[in-house]
């Protein structure tokens, strides 16, 4: 969670900000802690920018009427910002009125996230396990949802990570689930090689190969999109040698799956 907050924070003070999180960039000078821990610099901000930027497009398409969920739903619709950290995503995306919208993260989390950003009408902060049953016993589930999680899920279990969807699924009408997953090869090689997760003693748990497997596993769930980095824009930014060796490797299945953001309805 720091080392994310940190890349977004070194993006936002390099010459050409890709995702220019300023409240990332405060976060971090307001915090008593060692970020020099992650071994990361600004190289390893671009796709960590990436990533977010591409949610973010996402979600406010999703909120602002750019699918049939959002459309169809007179009473507005309810967001579910799983396991966000210190992501400050609601400030970026400023919903509009009527949405209803939950970060939910670990207490001690959700604790520093009040302490570090503003209150905000129609915002709720939850502190919670998001594998805990009870999850959603307070969030009324007559609204159409989206569910977003950007670093969250390859942390769960398998049967955790499918419990949690399930669960989405059977308490809300309809809606959209966004999240970052990696392949069981991108887990394995980020367990070794990724100082974020290194440097932390975290460890990757739950690859997903095929994204449409869990269409199987989730009643009602159906795969929209699957998003690589090789397909981001800003790619246009590197050198052309560059960005042609990054979209050739995109065409690589294995490569390409390591980590991307799937983009489901139900």
């Amino acid at each position: 969670m720091l080392a994310t907050l940190y890349l977004r924070a070194l993006d936002n003070r390099s010459a050409e900000p890709m995702l220019g999180d300023r409240y990332a960039d405060e976060a971090v000078q307001r915090i008593d802690f060692d970020f020099g821990k992650s071994k990361m610099g600004a190289r390893n901000a671009v796709p960590v920018a990436m990533r977010a930027n591409a949610l973010d497009r996402w979600v406010e398409e999703a909120l602002r009427g750019g699918n049939s969920a959002s459309r169809d739903s007179s009473p507005g619709m309810t967001v579910l910002h799983l396991g966000c950290g210190l992501d400050s995503r609601f400030e970026r995306t400023d919903p509009p009125e009527g949405v209803e919208w939950y970060d939910i993260d670990q207490p001690d989390v959700i604790e520093l996230r009040r302490r570090l950003f503003p209150e905000r009408p129609h915002h709720h902060t939850i502190g919670s396990s998001v594998t805990a049953p009870d999850l959603l016993d307070d969030i009324p589930g007559d609204r159409p949802v989206l569910a977003v999680a950007e670093g969250l899920t390859m942390y769960l279990s398998e049967v955790d990570g499918i419990a949690l969807l399930r669960r989405i699924t059977e308490h809300f009408p309809g809606g959209e689930l966004l999240f970052k997953a990696f392949s069981s090869l991108g887990g394995r090689v980020s367990n070794r090689l990724n100082p974020a997760v290194v440097h932390a003693g975290a460890h990757l748990r739950w690859g997903i190969d095929d994204p449409q497997s869990l269409e199987s596993s989730v009643p009602g769930l159906r795969l929209v999109t699957e998003w690589s980095f090789t397909d981001a824009p800003e790619l246009e930014r590197y050198p052309q040698p560059v960005r042609a060796a990054i979209c050739a490797s995109g065409r690589i299945t294995a490569i390409r799956r390591m980590g991307r953001i799937l983009r489901y309805r139900f």
